[in-house]
């Protein structure tokens, strides 16, 4: 290609762009709930968020890659590697501009919703409409519209279970002590699992299945041993009232929920990041291989570059749309945060697992839901959930329009 390096420099750029808005603006997703009901500092939610969404990034997020990367536009109608990379460049810009504007504004938009609309109008305006394979589009829709629910479902489970094991008990304190460590248990086993059988084969590490079992068992008894300690430290109170019991167990679910946004930023890093470097890879893989379709091994450094663009957004602009989910759908608590949050991450990394682009911000969404639903449906503001579902509905026309632009601009200025 004439302008190779121009294209992979641009794709640099654009994908580090488009990380940025995503860590902008699904910061939210891993952190809202915690900031919302005052359990952590906006300052150190960015600082647990940067450390551990870096690490899903890099260690888990090569497989959701492939599925953006593959399979929405078809090989055999793309004319020329220049016409894919510059698609590819497209999506990207379009993308990022969305997500700046969106999170300049405060609206939790989808990531994911973004890029796939992108390149769906890259590939409508640059190929033609067969160009589209409309089958994996419609089974990337059917993800969007299952991840809401499966949320919702897990956040009401858990919340339920945690009302009857603890909330609504003669002691709840005590039964916090019992059960509250064998929540923090899943959390550490589920998110071990993951990343051994997926994470690791991109730092080249093989682990047997038995090894594997075993490790994410002595990660949830580290974890559920940690989460005990903590517990502990919280005191029984003094008077037998219902509300000082309650206030208590809060106060004892209050450090766990530290525990779960670590574990949802490191599953939005290992489900988002895809959002932004997939495009990217296409983009790297086609300019060095001039081949239409070509595979290759991710590079690591795109992995690492993903991830640093994450942590830029959320540093500089993450804060505006982290409070939206954690104050205005329903009222949260300690206790409600941590099924909140955790229901997410078990949504994020099995949808991660089986290479799902879901969107966490869908995810996260429901999985509020579903913690108000355990309690009513008078205690969701649904008037706030129909302003959100419209930004949904918005933003995949708004990333295919904004992306045929850009594809006509720069075909024009390197064709």
């Amino acid at each position: 290609m004439e302008f190779g390096g121009v294209y992979i420099v641009l794709a640099v750029v654009f994908g580090l762009y488009m990380t940025w808005g995503v860590g902008a603006n699904d910061v939210a997703n891993a952190m809202g709930t915690s900031v919302g009901w005052g359990a952590i500092t906006v300052r150190r939610a960015i600082l647990i968020a940067a450390v551990f969404e870096f690490a899903g990034a890099v260690l888990a997020g090569g497989h959701v890659t492939g599925t953006i990367r593959k399979g929405i536009i078809s090989a055999e109608a793309v004319p020329s590697p220049e016409v894919l990379v510059l698609g590819m460049l497209a999506a990207l810009l379009a993308a990022g501009t969305w997500l700046m504007i969106a999170s300049s504004l405060g609206w939790p938009v989808s990531t994911t919703h973004t890029i796939v609309g992108a390149l769906v109008g890259f590939g409508v305006i640059g190929l033609g409409m067969n160009a589209i394979q409309w089958d994996e589009v419609g089974s990337i829709v059917a993800s969007w519209l299952v991840s809401p629910l499966l949320g919702m479902l897990f956040a009401w489970l858990l919340a339920v279970s945690l009302q009857r094991l603890i909330l609504n008990t003669e002691h709840p304190l005590r039964n916090a002590q019992i059960f509250g460590p064998v929540y923090v248990f899943f959390m550490g086993f589920l998110l071990s699992m993951v990343t051994i059988f997926k994470g690791l084969k991109h730092l080249q590490l093989e682990v047997s299945g038995g090894t594997a079992v075993l490790i994410a068992l002595l990660t949830g008894l580290s974890a559920a041993a940690l989460g005990k300690i903590l517990i502990r430290r919280v005191r029984e109170p003094a008077s037998s009232d219902t509300k000082a019991q309650y206030v208590a167990v809060e106060k004892a679910f209050a450090p766990l929920c530290v525990f779960t946004a670590c574990a949802m930023a490191f599953a939005h890093g290992s489900n988002d990041v895809a959002n932004g470097i997939g495009p990217l890879a296409a983009v790297v893989t086609t300019v060095t291989t001039q081949q239409v379709g070509a595979t290759a091994e991710l590079p690591f450094w795109i992995l690492l570059l993903g991830g640093f663009g994450i942590v830029l957004g959320l540093v500089t602009l993450g804060y505006r749309v982290m409070q939206t989910i954690g104050k205005k759908i329903t009222e949260l608590t300690p206790s409600r945060g941590f099924c909140a949050e955790l229901a997410a991450a078990a949504t994020v990394v099995v949808a991660s697992r089986f290479g799902l682009p879901v969107s966490t911000t869908h995810i996260i969404v429901g999985a509020v839901m579903g913690v108000g639903l355990a309690r009513g449906i008078a205690t969701i503001d649904l008037r706030v959930i129909s302003r959100i579902v419209a930004s949904w509905v918005i933003t995949v026309p708004v990333g295919a329009l904004l992306s045929a632009i850009f594809f006509l601009i720069l075909r024009s200025l390197f064709l």
